[in-house]
């Protein structure tokens, strides 16, 4: 479904190995949002735009909630999962109209584990594999999937698993690269944030954001280099690309004998921020460091404009807009400085922002600078690092 004006739209990509908690992931994202807490203290409604696979991810989600049913897993298939954010009617209508765009889509692209841990075994298997990496490309953010149950069962030598995990990573792009390279020419649409996302953490309770980094770091931080430069001649502008800088602690539910609680989640209700976000905070670090060529600067992040201008308020955007030099009717989506302005705005002024915009009604202001609170909220609570380059 192609994005508009009214519906912007952003990509994140998953990877983990077979059994890894990709299912049980995606299932407790969306199956929360369609819990009654939820919707009643909301300022927007989550939507499967494929009807279908709305229904699939929510039964999933109420078997584990009622029956404490895991949900099946499906080896070899690909999906893209299509969610809009649409948010509640501001009371204002004028104001409602004057926002830069009425819903965020969110494209979770979900890359099948054992494509990476085994050869195709069909053409059509391979030309498949081929495809959906493609899809993907569109995405901001990567988010790799270390498996707290292997983790468990690797105590002591964790870096067997974490080895196999980054090597087979590694290779299947390895593989992937003449294919998805045209002549040879490097990509600038490109997941430039790979996150490191241990799932199942709750089966780490004694660990931290910062615990688990230091874990992946002394037992595989080699591997995670050989990525990154693997990673690194996909891309134009290779320097900006964060590879194993940013850890999240996830669980998707809390498993018990005979029961499954889906509300003791970890990290879950930061996916939405991560995509939206975070890109555009990772933008401003890049760009003010980076000497990065103005033709490539509205290609590295999707809707850097649009967000940065609710972050911002549209009057402050504008006026700041008309002061920037070189940008005009030719480089109006080119507006680094003023999104370096609204990202630099700090916590407390973002406070502010949110606390007005709810007690106003502004809906998607609101909702973007909570998505900003909610990063700031993660790092403090140890369950977000973030790269602070």
């Amino acid at each position: 479904m192609a994005a508009t004006r009214r519906v912007r739209e952003q990509n994140i990509a998953v990877f983990g190995g077979s059994g890894s908690g990709k299912t049980v992931l995606l299932s407790s994202f969306y199956g929360a949002t369609q819990e009654q807490s939820f919707q009643a203290k909301s300022l927007y409604h989550l939507t499967a735009d494929d009807t279908s696979q709305g229904a699939r991810l929510h039964q999933n989600y109420l078997g584990m909630k009622k029956s404490a049913r895991v949900p099946a897993h499906n080896r070899f298939t690909a999906w893209s999962y299509s969610f809009t954010m649409k948010l509640r009617e501001q009371r204002d209508a004028g104001a409602s109209r004057s926002r830069p765009f009425d819903a965020l889509r969110l494209v979770w692209h979900d890359y099948p584990g054992e494509w990476f841990e085994q050869e195709p075994d069909t053409d059509e298997v391979l030309a498949r594999r081929v495809d959906t990496f493609r899809t993907l490309l569109r995405s901001d953010v990567a988010l790799i999937l270390v498996d707290g149950q292997q983790l468990l069962d690797h105590v002591g030598e964790e870096d067997k698993y974490l080895k196999s995990l980054f090597w087979s990573l590694r290779d299947g792009l390895l593989r992937l690269k003449d294919d998805l390279l045209d002549d040879g020419e490097r990509l600038v649409e490109f997941p430039r944030i790979w996150m490191l996302a241990l799932s199942k953490s709750d089966l780490h309770p004694d660990l931290d954001v910062h615990g688990f980094r230091d874990l992946v770091v002394e037992k595989a931080g080699g591997d995670i280099a050989s990525l990154h430069d693997v990673l690194s001649d996909f891309v134009k502008i290779p320097e900006v690309l964060s590879v194993g800088e940013d850890f999240l602690l996830l669980s998707s539910a809390k498993f018990e004998p005979g029961a499954i609680e889906v509300l003791d989640r970890v990290g879950v209700d930061l996916i939405l921020p991560i995509a939206s976000v975070l890109p555009l905070e990772r933008f401003v670090q890049w760009a003010t460091r980076l000497d990065i060529p103005r033709k490539f600067l509205d290609q590295i992040v999707d809707n850097a404009d649009v967000i940065g201008e609710v972050l911002l308020g549209a009057s402050t955007f504008r006026r700041l807009l008309r002061t920037i030099p070189k940008i005009g009717l030719f480089l109006d989506n080119v507006v680094l400085p003023t999104v370096v302005r609204a990202i630099q705005l700090g916590g407390p002024t973002i406070r502010e922002r949110n606390a007005k915009a709810r007690a106003t009604g502004d809906h998607l202001t609101a909702t973007m600078t909570q998505f900003n609170l909610d990063l700031a909220r993660g790092i403090d609570e140890g369950i977000l690092l973030t790269s602070l380059k």
